[in-house]
């Protein structure tokens, strides 16, 4: 695989040499989209071995795709907001809702080659990295772009790619996570469908979706219809008044007997997020009026594709909708492709 920026000089090779063998075990898993053959590194492209198709590499990310499709919000918002979710000295925000959304621990993680599904801006990627993993991203949107740049030094590869053609070879994960990301997808239910295949047998996936059980949503949803239309500059605009509409609820909420009431009907009437934190309530109410699909679940039917796949010791994790499983050591519902036996998901 190439490894990205050769020509910058010492900096660059420092982070060469740190990551060499990641960039050579990911080619080594790595198939072409149209014929399924391995890819080779050619100068700022890989190229197929069989059929000759060709994948650039541009500003350090590996181009399976050749546009955003309906994920363009995402690359606004990750590009607007590209460190605001990192971890840092005063907040382990990411680390703590990693934890919740997968059930993961640093101890499972060490050593392991991991993927992200929707990495975004590289917010999960991050701390996977600093848990001792070597991790392969991918986003649909140019937060590609994002995470390659926040996850420089790190133990982590960067692709663009869609979840319904993503370029790996059967069985190559040890651990795969997706995180907020497939119900922003056409077909949630399908997207999660491409995922176990790719795990090694006895390798483990979390996903984390957006829940059916709560009906904050509604009006949300009702709004999305126009908010998804809407230039993500303009609607950028509009989710700046949660700032001022948070300390509308706050001077609500001290108004003795109908202060809670009206501050619930008006939450109910505009949903916004109530992140104390200015910047993150922009960007979490951006994330809910701005993407293209945003379906929502419950345990049971993410339980059925977990079955559905031969998924076993299946696990409810700490924030709904969020649920583990593991890929079966002795398979026995496989088939071969490319020589390589994979988990076939039961339609």
């Amino acid at each position: 695989m190439p490894v990205p920026n050769l020509g910058e000089g010492k900096r660059v090779n420092n982070r060469v040499n740190a990551n060499e063998s990641l960039y050579g075990e990911v080619l080594g898993i790595l198939i072409c989209l149209s014929c399924g053959a391995q890819l080779r590194h050619s100068v700022d492209t890989l190229v197929c071995s069989a059929c000759g198709r060709k994948y650039p590499v541009l500003n350090d990310v590996v181009r399976f795709v050749d546009q955003e499709n309906y994920a363009g919000s995402f690359g606004f918002q990750w590009k607007l907001y590209s460190q605001t979710q990192l971890d840092d000295a005063n907040s382990q925000r990411s680390e703590t809702a990693f934890r919740q959304r997968t059930g993961f621990r640093p101890e499972d993680l060490q050593g392991k080659l991991v993927l992200d599904v929707g990495c975004g801006m590289g917010r999960f990627a991050e701390v996977a990295t600093r848990w001792g993993a070597r991790v392969v991203g991918v986003d649909l949107s140019l937060a590609s772009e994002m995470a390659a740049k926040n996850l420089a030094g790190r133990r982590a590869v960067v692709l663009q790619a869609d979840v319904f053609k993503l370029p790996f070879a059967p069985a190559s994960f040890d651990y795969i996570y997706s995180i907020g990301v497939l119900h922003h997808t056409p077909n949630c239910e399908e997207a999660f469908k491409m995922l176990p295949k790719l795990l090694k047998p006895g390798g483990r996936i979390a996903v984390w979706l957006y829940s059916a059980y709560n009906p904050w949503y509604r009006m949300s949803d009702v709004y999305r219809k126009l908010t998804r239309r809407m230039s993500p500059q303009t609607l950028h605009r509009f989710c700046r008044l949660s700032v001022p509409l948070y300390a509308v609820h706050q001077v609500l909420k001290k108004i003795p007997l109908a202060g809670k009431t009206a501050s619930s009907a008006l939450a109910w009437l505009v949903p916004m997020s109530f992140n104390p934190d200015a910047r993150w309530r922009v960007l979490d109410t951006f994330d809910w009026y701005s993407p293209w699909y945003q379906s929502k679940h419950t345990y049971e039917e993410v339980f059925r594709w977990f079955e559905a796949c031969g998924l076993e010791d299946l696990r409810v994790i700490e924030q709904p909708i969020a649920v583990q499983g593991t890929r079966p050591i002795g398979d026995r519902e496989s088939t071969e492709v490319n020589g390589t036996e994979v988990a076939q998901c039961v339609e």
